[in-house]
């Protein structure tokens, strides 16, 4: 079996036990390590376009919302008519979960088909705007639809999203960007990342390889929406705003672009820095911030932009000849 596989199912395994055993967990200390599988899947799969296409991405809160609102509407709507007044067994509520997460996804996935075909010809900040302009148009749109709460947003979500769910999709989300990445079509994300003038000579046809990663990340972008709304139980469209992109995009540069391993260790560190600094109420949005400074000045390739599969080499070189 090939170790990503192996990885990826062992990773299923073991948020299957944590989920089991959660309700002996802290409710404050779930409530943040849930909120760090869902900033994975959203810095994982921005790494996506941003990291290893070179594109430049200011639209994932956007696809996030579409994932949310769809997701959302389904079990809401149609929860109630396809499990009956009981509310079904855990095992209806869990397929119902999962076709609305995946319908989310794809809802997010079509999104970005639409914004990736007319806009992905751009580069550089002129993507960036029209990226940016997308998500303001969901935001605006859902805000002014009275069918899905409007302003108010939607409330009286179903509490679906589990450990089990997150780290799931989180392991999932990895184990799809590593292996498109070690794919044909990963050589074709790097070449475009590296030199888009010069892919396109030898025959590349990089606006293709621009819209697969843009939809791939789009998707898994809806399904990290779809879990927030079960988890926070109510979605407004100003939870999507452009900070919430910013967010993200700094998850990913403080990781490394293009650095799967470092962007899952800021996701994790940017999600608990804010909590630890929650003794400093006052001040902690701005130390948050200057810490955010300091660590880009002193590390502007990225935090944890390390080789770790050079360091795991040298690793094994150097304690193979002890075990010998």
């Amino acid at each position: 079996m090939p170790r990503p596989l192996l990885a990826l199912l062992a990773a299923i395994l073991v948020a299957f036990g944590v989920s089991y055993f959660s309700d002996r967990i802290d409710p404050y200390y779930l409530d943040v390590m849930t909120g760090v599988g869902i900033n994975i899947i959203l810095a994982v799969s921005l790494n996506l376009v941003n990291g290893y296409t070179g594109q430049f991405s200011l639209g994932h809160a956007g696809f996030m919302s579409v994932g949310a609102y769809l997701s959302a509407a389904i079990t809401l709507l149609l929860g109630p008519r396809l499990l009956g007044g009981a509310g079904g067994s855990a095992l209806q509520q869990g397929l119902l979960f999962l076709g609305a997460l995946i319908v989310g996804g794809l809802g997010a996935a079509l999104a970005g088909l639409a914004v990736g075909i007319p806009s992905l010809r751009l580069k550089g900040d002129y993507l960036a705007l029209v990226t940016l302009g997308f998500g303001e148009i969901i935001r605006v749109i859902f805000q002014n639809v009275e069918a899905l709460g409007g302003a108010l947003g939607l409330n009286g979500i179903p509490n679906y999203t589990t450990v089990f769910w997150v780290y799931s999709f989180a392991a999932l989300t990895v184990y799809t960007v590593v292996c498109l990445v070690r794919s044909t079509y990963g050589r074709g994300f790097i070449a475009t990342h590296d030199d888009e003038i010069a892919s396109e000579a030898v025959g590349l046809n990089t606006t293709r390889y621009k819209i697969v990663a843009f939809v791939v990340g789009a998707f898994f972008a809806g399904v990290a929406g779809g879990l927030y709304g079960h988890f926070k139980l109510t979605i407004t469209p100003t939870g999507f705003d452009f900070t919430k992109s910013i967010e993200i995009v700094v998850m990913v540069i403080l990781g490394g672009m293009g650095n799967t391993i470092g962007v899952i260790l800021a996701a994790i560190l940017l999600t608990i820095l804010p909590e630890v600094l929650r003794s400093v109420e006052q001040y902690r949005m701005i130390m948050y911030a200057l810490l955010l400074i300091v660590l880009m000045l002193v590390r502007p390739k990225g935090l944890f932009n390390f080789d770790y599969l050079g360091i795991a080499a040298r690793l094994r070189r150097k304690f193979r000849p002890a075990r010998e």
